[in-house]
């Protein structure tokens, strides 16, 4: 099948089955085979390369197939099993809307004779279970939320094999359509989205998560009220199987959360919405959410990876208490957003009424307690636990030979210097091809393997510098404890602030090794070494436990 004769909906259904077959291949030791799963389609070959590799960076369970919902413009076309301008009940007045999963009309209930919103499945009587499932959730959610921002389900069944929902008509745009014209005006953003919140707020208090927040999915009536709708990807909090079932839908891309975005790697609750509405209050400040790749994989891997850019970087009209509210919604570590929709919406109430928010305070405890924690990136090292156990070895080996080195008398500083270009060298080379093996390399992993790179650079050329000094072999050695501590403190920054204790650690070595020249390797290895095996030990145990190990 071409992909020119291919809808983006067939085609994004082809991606998840082909998805689910690599999966299956990888769960059993096999290679997939991707042009084959794609039927010979090149580009979805290639897509389904990217998707596989940030399953395998997500950590997807192996029986999910994870369907990404792409909000991006879907050109009005011709249904293929278009509905009859009389469709049970409803006559069909016109299409005002449509979507990765449904199409919705306009219509008239002959019965009670008014216009509604009549949504439907795309796929007409073929409609499969995952589609007829998502309708069921929408209706079932809807049913419990009786709020005068939440758009109110009226009937719900099915006609000729078609499901339908009917739902109140609310005569306006969506926020999407509003935040097409530019970014808003400050108060205007707060306004409208402060309802929403309490919205969300209600349907948590109700035991309903949304997990599908976005601009398209908020209804602005005539009178600019704000309504909230399409709880398709909904779930209930005492019932996670939503979140498990084959084909679970991740959501849309630039509004999901790091945990909903990475299918088991967190667990959805009140704050995954919490961040959505962050998201959407970035869009609406902006101009543009806070993420949005070339292609909905790209998208997924930088919520995963990346922190939004600074709102007024974007946009210099921002106001600076909405930028931090926005911001702390975004903070991919769920404890570090607002605790819930209702604590969001407070503070947006404190900026209508010109009141400090509670978002620009913070107590002394909190602030050390943040710097100690571990960031969202901080998972990559489960694929460097065994790695950094081997490194702390070859170390402590290195420091150890340089010692000997230095009481034996050895005052050539070319020994030193092979020791430490060409046998460390090596051993990245080593380090790296085995990490490759493990998967694909993140971002952040190439950031901190160019730190490690220039600390080694650094390290190698003190024994040059030495020469031109005048200075004997090893009598820049302290500056060792120092680079070291210097790659632990932005290891720290990076990904745990734990790793400030060894950055502490070592550049008090430093000291040591002044004080103690004899033995100055020794003890810089034997610390160094402690440094990268701990670290590693936790993290390879904490790898092994994800794999039910």
């Amino acid at each position: 099948m071409s992909e020119a004769k291919t809808s983006p909906v067939d085609r994004e259904e082809r991606l998840a089955v082909a998805l689910t077959k690599a999966l299956d291949a990888v769960q059993r030791g096999q290679a997939p085979d991707l042009e084959a799963y794609c039927e010979g389609d090149a580009a979805m070959a290639s897509e389904l390369r990217e998707l596989l590799g940030m399953a395998s960076i997500a950590n997807f369970p192996r029986h999910v197939s994870p369907t990404i919902v792409d909000d991006r413009p879907v050109e009005p076309r011709r249904d293929a099993d278009p509905p009859p301008s009389r469709f049970g009940d409803y006559e069909i007045l016109r299409e005002i809307g449509r979507g990765g999963m449904g199409i919705v009309y306009r219509a008239r209930q002959i019965s009670l004779q008014r216009d509604v919103a009549l949504k439907l499945t795309l796929h007409g009587a073929l409609t499969g279970p995952a589609e007829r499932e998502r309708f069921r959730i929408e209706a079932e959610s809807a049913a419990k939320l009786e709020h005068p921002n939440i758009v109110p389900v009226h009937d719900v069944g099915e006609y000729e094999g078609r499901p339908y929902l009917s739902m109140q008509l609310v005569e306006g745009e969506t926020l999407a359509d509003r935040v097409k014209r530019g970014p808003l005006p400050p108060v205007e953003a707060a306004r409208l989205l402060l309802p929403v919140c309490r919205a969300v707020a209600f349907a948590h208090r109700r035991g309903v998560l949304h997990r599908d927040l976005k601009p398209s999915n908020i209804l602005l009536d005539r009178n600019d009220v704000p309504h909230l709708t399409d709880f398709g990807l909904a779930k209930a909090m005492e019932n996670d199987v939503a979140l498990t079932r084959t084909g679970a839908a991740l959501g849309t891309p630039s509004y999901i959360p790091p945990e909903q975005a990475a299918g088991n790697r967190g667990e959805c609750g009140p704050a995954s919405d919490v961040y959505s509405l962050g998201a959407v209050l970035y869009h609406t400040l902006v101009g543009r959410p806070p993420f949005a790749g070339a292609s909905p994989v790209e998208t997924v891997l930088m919520v995963l990876e990346q922190e939004p850019p600074l709102p007024r970087a974007i946009y210099p009209k921002v106001d600076r208490d909405l930028e931090i509210i926005a911001l702390k919604c975004l903070q991919k570590p769920i404890d570090l957003r607002y605790e819930s929709a209702d604590a969001l919406a407070a503070d947006l109430k404190a900026y209508l009424n010109d009141e400090p928010i509670a978002a620009r305070s913070g107590r002394l405890s909190q602030v050390f307690g943040r710097m100690l924690r571990e960031t969202h990136h901080a998972s990559v090292l489960e694929n460097w636990g065994l790695l950094w156990m081997w490194h702390s070895l070859v170390l402590f080996i290195a420091c150890a030979l340089t010692n000997v080195l230095g009481l034996a008398g050895v005052t050539s500083p070319w020994w030193y210097l092979a020791l430490w270009t060409a046998g460390f060298g090596a051993w990245a080379a080593v380090f790296w091809t085995l990490r490759r093996r493990m998967g694909p390399v993140l971002f952040v992993e190439r950031q901190i393997a160019h730190v490690w790179g220039a600390s080694l650079i650094c390290i190698a050329t003190l024994f040059p510098i030495e020469v031109m000094l005048g200075l004997g072999p090893l009598t820049l050695s302290p500056v060792l404890g120092l680079v070291a501590g210097m790659v632990f403190f932005v290891k720290a920054g990076m990904l745990s602030g734990a790793f400030y204790i060894q950055s502490a650690a070592l550049f008090a070595t430093a000291f040591l090794m002044v004080m103690m020249p004899e033995y100055a390797h020794v003890i810089f290895g034997a610390v160094a070494a402690a440094c990268f095996f701990f670290p590693g030990w936790k993290y390879w145990r904490q790898r092994l436990d994800s794999q039910g190990r």
